[in-house]
């Protein structure tokens, strides 16, 4: 089981220990010591201010925390990876979830594709999920714990809501952001996961 502790670590990923993450954190935290707020801070910054790859049509491909802020841009994946680096940075336990959705919104179903979204641990709520892709039509997620506002709902067969909350990034995605140069390539290759079903 994972503790606690290991969702404050810096990792090769979410690297909160690079210069730029650590100004950027303590920028958006202020003087604030409610960490709640801080939270919601770093959730609109990343949500509002990184644009999500492929709805803005944006290259590089980034991965890293650092690349992500220093780019202005990534997938769901990095933009995770981000929001996780400045909640850690500023002592906020800090983990990743995945949903597994239909790539293209089929109500067929597949292809299906993994979505990345983060998870904070909050003083007297506990584990609360939050969405930082970036808003657009049809997609309206917010930051106002207890209640959770996510960008996507589980409607179809194939698709489910994962429940584990990741302290580092999955090796499946961590692949395909490094193998993939442009935004559209990465696109034709979401990283997927088959689901474990009961007999």
């Amino acid at each position: 089981m994972t503790a606690l502790h290991d969702y404050l670590r810096p990792t090769p990923i979410i690297d909160f220990d690079h210069p730029a993450v650590m100004k950027k954190a303590k920028e958006l935290a202020g003087n604030n010591q409610n960490q709640t707020e801080i939270a919601r801070l770093c959730f609109e910054f990343v949500r509002d201010e990184i644009k999500h790859s492929h709805d803005h049509r944006m290259n590089p491909v980034t991965l890293k925390a650092s690349e992500v802020l220093e780019h202005v841009t990534g997938y769901c994946y990095a933009k995770s990876h981000l929001l996780a680096a400045l909640l850690r940075a500023s002592s906020i336990p800090a983990g990743i979830c995945y949903q597994r959705l239909s790539r293209d919104d089929n109500a067929e179903g597949g292809p299906f594709c993994l979505h990345a979204l983060n998870a904070v641990h909050l003083e007297g709520i506990g584990w609360y999920r939050m969405d930082a892709r970036g808003n657009k039509e049809g997609v309206n997620a917010q930051f106002n714990p207890p209640h959770e506002q996510l960008a996507y709902e589980i409607r179809i067969e194939g698709e489910a809501d994962l429940p584990e909350i990741w302290a580092d990034s999955l090796p499946v995605v961590v692949e395909v952001l490094r193998k993939y140069r442009s935004y559209d390539e990465v696109y034709a290759n979401l990283p997927d996961v088959p689901l474990i079903t009961e007999k």
